[in-house]
């Protein structure tokens, strides 16, 4: 069973310059198409909000430059993530409009089975959360964060790193 785009809850914080709901909104449909990509293997719809010019750093630190290059390894990446057992949920939790066109975006990745449970799970609360990250490198979060221009009207990634999160204190307080 593949997951289907999640209806995204209520962004947790907005800040910084006032903007309409409309770009709220639209940020967050950005970031589902993200996730509806990722779930579901697709690479022209994951490269579709990119600029040109963007970049993009990988969870592992991996950069690409340019939507040539981020469509190269996406296209050679993503559809091996099919049939995986594990995907991953997307939840805006922060956006900061630093001017009315352009804002950062907090994003909490969370790996999620084809049925929606979170294992990230495992390490909340737990004694020594960085022993599990070894044992469960599958359970790892992400907090992407996007920088977002508004070109002509549409949101456009301009730039993103995508981070595991392996900050002990982090991983144990998971909520």
């Amino acid at each position: 069973m593949k997951p289907q785009v999640a209806q995204v809850a209520q962004v947790a914080q907005v800040v910084g310059v006032e903007v309409p709901q409309e770009d709220v909104d639209a940020i967050v449909a950005l970031v589902a198409r993200v996730e509806y990509s990722q779930q579901n293997a697709l690479p022209e719809v994951f490269l579709s909000p990119f600029r040109p010019d963007a970049f993009w750093t990988t969870a592992h630190g991996k950069r690409l430059t340019g939507a040539e290059e981020i469509g190269a390894f996406t296209r050679q990446v993503l559809p091996a993530t099919a049939d995986h057992e594990i995907t991953a949920s997307y939840a805006v939790e922060h956006i900061l409009f630093i001017r009315p066109d352009i804002a950062a975006v907090k994003i909490r990745q969370r790996p999620v089975t084809r049925d929606g449970e979170a294992l990230d799970e495992v390490f909340r609360g737990h004694e020594d959360p960085s022993a599990l990250v070894d044992e469960r490198p599958d359970a790892v979060p992400g907090t992407p964060l996007y920088i977002l221009a508004k070109d002509d009207g549409e949101w456009r990634i301009a730039a993103a790193q995508n981070t595991k999160v392996i900050d002990p204190e982090t991983l144990a307080s998971l909520t």
